[in-house]
């Protein structure tokens, strides 16, 4: 009976493994008390092979945090229907940025770690945000299809509506732990997005 050949892993293949391992570890403990000899354990490749796909070991926990963007507009792109009543579409976006944060919790732990890190260093915090600005465009993509269609006000930048939206995700996750669960819920924090963003209320104002 013939051998099945064994596939050889690519090169992006090994990286992601890398990085998955990457997560785990750094996801729960610092990164100072993590080395890079106990992540090529976890991710059975040598230590040199991490050196092939990161600079160091700051490199390889920059890239893994920020590749849950990455991660995230792919996400998007494939569950978030292309159609439909507007406000239903921000919701299927909430909905599936939360799960995917309570889905890897050690992930969100590695990104609020590295920004806090790229906000004491200038260009450490402007390569963070080159990265966090693809998740903003993909939301913001959406917001401008409503500025088109007249049910998004156009006095304020698609761009900036959607780290609104973003930042009211990121407070309901991360600032209001005592608060019940029923008075924190996703469509809560759409609705009051949703508030301040729709067209009729400039036009109220205008009045």
């Amino acid at each position: 009976m013939a051998r099945t050949a064994r596939r050889s892993v690519t090169d992006e293949e090994r990286r992601q493994q890398i990085m998955k391992a990457a997560e785990r570890l750094f996801g729960t403990g610092r990164i100072h008390e993590v080395t890079l000899d106990e992540v090529a354990r976890a991710a059975r490749v040598g230590k040199g092979t991490i050196y092939r796909h990161f600079r160091d070991k700051d490199d390889l926990f920059f890239q893994t945090a920020t590749s849950g963007f990455d991660d995230l507009c792919e996400l998007l792109q494939r569950r978030v229907p292309d159609e439909g009543q507007l406000k239903g579409r921000l919701l299927a976006v909430c909905q599936q940025i939360v799960a995917f944060f309570d889905r890897r919790r050690h992930l969100i732990r590695m990104m609020q770690a590295e920004e806090g890190h790229a906000r004491r260093a200038p260009n450490a915090w402007e390569r963070w945000r080159r990265r966090r600005r693809k998740l903003v465009a993909a939301v913001a993509e959406i917001l401008a299809q409503g500025e088109a269609d007249g049910e998004i006000r156009r006095d304020i930048p698609s761009e900036v509506l959607a780290t609104y939206l973003l930042g009211l995700l990121r407070a309901r996750a991360n600032d209001l732990p005592d608060t019940p669960p029923e008075q924190r819920t996703v469509e809560q924090a759409l609705d009051v997005f949703w508030s301040g963003a729709r067209e009729h209320v400039v036009e109220e104002t205008a009045r």
